[in-house]
């Protein structure tokens, strides 16, 4: 049916000068402005090298960079069919969906990343495996797992590729069990808090006391849960996925699956990110994706006209 699918990153994606790297590339001062009045500060001061290492300012920058792209493409009659995001990235999914205000994420997000950095400090993250199926990763994650050295299947991204999440010394045990398994890439991950498991249900059950506060619609269009692998049309249920996504496992390979069995051809990926395009690739056979971040706005324009011209 050839559809397009706008897909928004997670934390890991960031990169020193990304929003100053959108300035530059075409007008959009007025979003930005706009950032800046509702969190009361220079956003642009968020995208440095040394403020990058604080979860908030990495959360609010992949916000603000995803609104900021999708509204572009969207100007410039790129319309997607449905948005998703991984983690962080379903608030900038639900915000061009139209079911959350820009104004509204922007606080929430900064909240989301303040309770994520109070609630594990430091000795804790994510790391990736790739090479190996669920059952043996599980079987590494249970020979290591105790309450006092914690670690959780994190993320399912592809049938071989997964993300981990724990305290440094247990993920190091697992990569290293990974390896001796056979497992073809293993990755510390720049992501400072153990997201997507039990560890951050006391922050998740935080943020849903003020993500109750906002006022969500139902979206103009289709809104993919990277938590559950499903279209999201109530309000309701769009609120619990983004208070709560980051004590849950994300299955991003499900949302993918679903995606293309929809009639989605084209898969486009918000700046700073490019993962998310390879791991679209693997499931659209009959499709295309791209990161934006690596091919450029004018060739992913393009690609769109080509496939409206399909229809």
């Amino acid at each position: 049916m050839n559809r397009i699918l706008f897909t928004f990153p997670g934390q890991g994606a960031q990169i020193p000068g990304m929003l100053h790297s959108l300035s530059q590339t075409f007008p959009c001062q007025t979003w930005l402005d706009k950032a800046s009045d509702a969190l009361g500060e220079d956003v642009m001061a968020l995208d440095t090298e040394g403020s990058l290492k604080r979860t908030r300012a990495v959360q609010l920058c992949i916000l603000i960079a995803g609104v900021v792209m999708a509204d572009r493409l969207i100007q410039e009659k790129m319309v997607p069919d449905f948005v998703g995001g991984l983690s962080i990235g379903a608030f900038p999914a639900a915000v061009t969906s139209g079911a959350l205000d820009f104004t509204d994420a922007l606080k929430v997000v900064s909240l989301r990343g303040e309770l994520m950095e109070s609630a594990y400090p430091d000795g804790y993250g994510l790391s990736a495996i790739s090479g190996l199926i669920e059952k043996d990763v599980r079987i590494l994650i249970n020979a290591v797992n105790t309450p006092d050295n914690p670690v959780f299947l994190a993320n399912y991204n592809a049938t071989d590729q997964f993300v981990i999440a724990g305290t440094e010394s247990a993920m190091r045990e697992v990569l290293e069990k990974a390896r001796e398994k056979g497992a073809t890439k293993t990755d510390r991950l720049a992501v400072a808090v153990p997201s997507h498991c039990p560890l951050l249900a006391g922050a998740a059950e935080k943020l849903s006391d003020a993500i109750k506060q906002l006022a969500f619609k139902r979206p103009a269009i289709a809104y993919l849960s990277g938590s559950t692998g499903r279209v999201l049309w109530q309000p309701d249920r769009i609120a619990d996925d983004l208070a709560f996504n980051m004590a849950r496992p994300l299955y991003w390979a499900n949302a993918m699956t679903a995606a293309y069995e929809r009639g989605v051809r084209l898969a486009v990926e918000m700046p700073p990110g490019s993962v998310l395009t390879g791991l679209a690739k693997r499931v659209m056979s009959d499709g295309n994706a791209v990161s934006v971040q690596q091919e450029g706005l004018n060739t992913v324009l393009r690609l769109g006209q080509r496939l409206k011209q399909k229809i």
